[in-house]
């Protein structure tokens, strides 16, 4: 006690707690709570020298206190529910009442009472949470059957439920199955009712969601992740066989199976929007239903606490998309579904990662996008870009006849006749290509101005052919002149003249 002006000396002179608890040897503890009645109080060093011992003590809130014969009266009900806002702590709550003079005990006493009327309330719903912080999901353990008239088929309904911890806020919708694509489904449809993103959720560890329910360090399914990723959320699964860390959502899913599924039991369904739409108008009755332990409905305590703490939803939609590892096949195409998507195609040989949305199939080597196709659902076909194909290959799958033709008019005139000669004697034009491809090479080796001399000779002569063409070039053939043969002489056409029909 005597020590209390050297510990306010100390902290004005900027030592932390632990350096003026070793220098005055009291407890750390006794250090904080002097600075927080003192802070209270706005008490320094140089007023405190001004006062006795006692006069200080019964400032700071430490002098002698006559008992009392009976306690204070303290509303811990609303207390309990100041706590569910963010940044809200028992000892904020102690020192603003005792600044308004709504008790006068100690923060410890404070604390204690507190404890004490929490411990005679064990329902869910007086369990500490923050507004706006946690999301829990899980599924019932009920079903319910809804036939298709068509084919009498009965499929067994799925009940996704989730809640909000503050505020018991419930979601229920049924899904054919607890599949990836349903269980992420519910989740946004759940954020949308909502009508915002918590800063967590708390899922149970299924397989849809959680890959590795390991107890420290669980695996989140990749999809799962992508979802958390795009609302900007935290996936917290629960630990294995801990019921109680998601308890909310326990007591959530048994209001849900008494208070919904339970009076539809009679009820024969024969879609799945019938039944939501039952499920609805029962789940907006158990929201606006008073609870006994606040005296408010899960909706107006939603409204009050974790409404306004929510985050908002983000602009873009979420896009559903499962990946698989897969390894690209030396034509540098990975098979998707029965349809092959060309990759670059120095990936070859190489494993990698394929996110397949409904729409589009990304590949991923190296956490970096190195491919994006449209989906096809054509089986057995090939979607390959020309960017993908190494040079040799784009050059190949090009190949055309206007493609040999525009190269030959680039040459000249004889070149032109000649590669038109070559199509005409071939039965298909792809016979061709082979052919050209090496007259191609003789104007790299020979140049464009003797090819084309060797094609007007060739041409002259009727020939054609890679080997004659090489022949007239290799032999030097091509700077000989061509000896032009004297013009056949014209016929005379005279009534004179018999002509070959006369004799027959």
């Amino acid at each position: 006690m005597d020590k209390f002006r050297e510990i306010i000396r100390l902290h004005e002179l900027g030592r932390n707690q632990t350096e003026i608890a070793r220098s005055c040897n009291i407890a750390r503890s006794t250090v904080q709570d002097y600075l927080r009645r003192a802070a209270a109080k706005g008490l320094s060093y140089e007023q405190l020298q001004k006062l006795g011992d006692s006069e200080a003590q019964t400032l700071l809130g430490k002098g002698k206190r006559q008992p009392k014969t009976t306690e204070e009266t303290i509303d811990f009900e609303r207390v309990h529910r100041e706590l569910a806002a963010k940044g809200v702590t028992l000892a904020l709550l102690w020192q603003e009442g005792l600044d308004r003079g709504e008790w006068n005990c100690s923060y410890g006493g404070f604390c204690r009472r507190y404890n004490r009327w929490k411990g005679r309330h064990h329902l869910s719903m007086r369990q500490h949470h923050k507004a706006g912080e946690k999301a829990f999901v899980d599924y019932c353990g009920l079903t319910v059957p809804v036939m298709d008239p068509a084919t009498g088929e009965v499929t067994a309904a799925e009940i996704f439920v989730a809640c909000l911890g503050a505020s018991n806020y419930t979601f229920a919708e049924a899904t054919p199955s607890q599949a990836l694509p349903y269980w992420i489904g519910s989740h946004q449809r759940a954020m949308s009712f909502f009508g915002g993103v918590p800063a967590c959720i708390i899922p149970d560890n299924l397989k849809s969601g959680v890959n590795d329910p390991c107890r420290y360090e669980p695996g989140i399914n990749r999809s799962y992740q992508d979802f958390a990723e795009h609302y900007g959320v935290a996936i917290i699964p629960a630990r294995v066989k801990k019921p109680r860390d998601k308890s909310k959502v326990e007591k959530a899913v048994q209001e849900v199976e008494r208070q919904i599924l339970a009076p539809l039991r009679h009820q024969q369904f024969t879609s799945f929007s019938e039944l939501n739409e039952a499920i609805r108008s029962r789940l907006s009755q158990l929201n606006n239903r008073i609870m006994k332990g606040y005296g408010l409905s899960r909706r107006a305590l939603f409204e009050r606490t974790d409404q306004p703490a929510l985050k908002p939803l983000p602009t873009n939609p979420f896009v559903f998309a499962r990946w698989k590892k897969a390894r690209v096949n030396v034509d540098y195409h990975i098979e998707i579904d029965h349809h092959y998507y060309s990759v670059p195609f120095w990936f070859a040989r190489r494993e990698v990662t394929v996110k397949i949305s409904e729409q589009f199939i990304e590949v991923f080597y190296d956490h970096q996008r190195i491919a994006a196709h449209p989906r096809s659902q054509a089986p057995y076909r090939h979607s390959t870009l020309p960017d993908h194909m190494p040079p040799e290959h784009w050059a190949y799958k090009h190949q055309s006849k206007d493609r040999f033709l525009a190269w030959a008019k680039q040459i000249g005139p004889q070149t032109t006749a000649q590669v038109e000669a070559i199509f005409e004697a071939k039965a298909h034009e792809e016979q061709a290509f082979r052919t050209i491809k090496g007259i191609q090479r003789l104007a790299t080796h020979y140049g464009c101005e003797r090819l084309e001399a060797a094609c007007k000779r060739a041409n002259v002569f009727q020939m054609t052919g890679l080997k004659r063409l090489k022949a007239i070039l290799k032999s030097h053939l091509d700077d000989l002149p061509i000896a032009v043969e004297p013009p056949a002489a014209p016929t005379i056409d005279h009534d004179n003249v018999r002509g070959q029909t006369y004799y027959s």
